[in-house]
């Protein structure tokens, strides 16, 4: 379940006292301007934007934003066979070809229940038999909030995506933090028996995926830290639970590396950052790393 829920949250992570906000005001240390940065969740909708206050502020006072990846047209579809590739098997190799017969008998449960269907199925098996038991963990992790979801969220109109997408519309400069080439090896370049691994405790352990789903996604919602760190301390108590190597390639290392680059996009230009909400958190998130730097980091009320 580790996997599942992290790499799509990336919403959680250590509370820190009195914030309960998501968008962030950088300043000082040099910086002729402000910067801002905002925590971002996967499942929120477009429309949230609007309850966060000095979003517009933000957006009309920056000259440029950066998100983890570059989301405009021309990098989309590069982007896109990049992440594709890392979320599929060798070529040839099937799903049931990876998982024991008592797995694929688990995994299809899940599937029936969820979606009313299996890899019994053929065209099932055509469609989704090549991916990676990670790329599996995702998508299943997915359908099971959106089966208990209908109708609350769009996939295809990202959150993540609008700001950059406001940018463009201002011929603003976009940019990310990361190469696609680099956050598909993070996200899928697990090896296969760890994949395989969290895709099992996603299965096995459904009830409890998805109530850690809706209690971060709720408390995202309200922007609400406290909440997000308490169900991020839900822990199952056994080998499914993440570990703090996970955390540090998932997160923290990544948090270290946007560090090199962060100051010296600020002193370009005044930026709008976008991240997952877990990357700001935390003695090792971006929020305190920024502090540690010298820069003053007010949360936006």
């Amino acid at each position: 379940m580790k996997k599942t829920i992290l790499t799509l949250m990336l919403c959680c992570g250590f509370f820190i006292a009195a914030q309960a906000q998501v968008l962030y005001r950088i300043s000082g240390n040099g910086l002729a301007k402000p910067s801002y940065i905002i925590g971002t969740h996967h499942l929120a909708n477009v429309a949230f934007i609007n309850s966060i206050p000095g979003v517009r502020t933000a957006l009309d006072s920056t000259e440029q934003v950066y998100g983890e990846l570059k989301m405009d047209p021309a990098s989309m579809q590069a982007t896109t066979q990049v992440v594709q590739k890392h979320m599929m098997l060798g070529e040839g190799q099937k799903i049931n070809q990876v998982l024991s017969a008592d797995q694929m008998k688990r995994v299809n449960a899940f599937m029936m229940k969820t979606m009313q269907t299996d890899f019994n199925n053929p065209a099932v098996m055509q469609q989704m038999g090549s991916m990676s038991p990670a790329a599996l963990s995702t998508n299943f992790t997915i359908l099971l909030y959106l089966t208990h979801h209908m109708g609350e969220f769009d996939p295809t109109n990202g959150f993540d995506e609008y700001f950059q997408k406001q940018a463009l519309n201002n011929n603003e400069p976009v940019g990310g933090l990361e190469t696609a080439e680099f956050q598909a090896k993070v996200l899928y370049g697990d090896p296969l028996s760890k994949q395989v691994k969290t895709l099992m405790c996603l299965v096995d352990n459904p009830d409890q995926s998805l109530q850690y789903t809706e209690d971060l996604t709720k408390a995202y919602m309200a922007q609400d830290t406290a909440a997000i760190w308490k169900a991020f301390e839900t822990k199952l108590g056994n080998d499914c639970d993440p570990t703090q190597e996970y955390l540090d390639k998932l997160v923290f290392n990544r948090n270290a590396d946007w560090m090199g680059k962060i100051p010296q996009l600020m002193q370009e230009r005044p930026t709008l950052f976008c991240v997952g909400c877990l990357h700001l958190l935390g003695d090792k998130g971006v929020l305190a790393l920024l502090r540690k730097a010298g820069y003053t980091v007010e949360g936006v009320k």
